[in-house]
């Protein structure tokens, strides 16, 4: 078996180092099937949907913006619209992301990104002890308290999440 800060994408594994979180390696879990999607990893890891963390990249007049959501939930592109006062926010592209971000869609962390982008987490996170979220690949994931997940991603608490009548 390798090494805890193995299984974390180099780009992440630095960020966790520039951020004091050094000790964040041991929590890094590796799954040998891809956990893409927010049920995948919530599946893996036997959790609820909602304490996973998906983190998201939107353009936003064509500029990116982060969006972290809990994994039981869909953005609402008209609340992150208004929220940003922008004309027009669209899901960005798998070309736009791994440019902004430095990750494939599927292993997005909330932070450790290549670009600095705005970051807008959805209340709902708050609603948990732990989240789990990507740690640069499909295959890896880490908790942490989300007020910590929204402090270390720079993040403003927004509603953003939409609402099913």
């Amino acid at each position: 078996m390798t090494s805890s800060e193995s299984h974390a994408h180099p780009r992440f594994a630095e960020a966790l180092r520039e951020l004091g979180l050094i000790d964040l390696h041991t929590r890094i879990r590796r799954f040998p099937d891809a956990t893409r999607t927010a049920a995948e990893a919530a599946a893996a890891l036997g959790c609820e949907l909602s304490e996973i963390c998906k983190s998201l990249i939107f353009a936003a007049d064509g500029v990116p913006v982060l969006v972290l959501m809990d994994g039981a939930s869909r953005v609402d592109v008209e609340l992150v619209r208004k929220e940003l006062g922008a004309e027009k926010v669209t899901r960005a592209k798998a070309d736009v992301v791994r440019e902004t971000t430095g990750y494939a869609i599927g292993g997005v962390p909330p932070f450790g990104h290549r670009t600095r982008t705005r970051v807008l987490a959805d209340r709902s996170l708050l609603a948990h002890d732990v989240v789990w979220a990507a740690a640069g690949t499909p295959h890896t994931v880490f908790p942490m308290a989300p007020a910590d997940l929204v402090a270390h991603a720079g993040a403003t608490v927004v509603d953003v999440r939409e609402h099913t009548e």
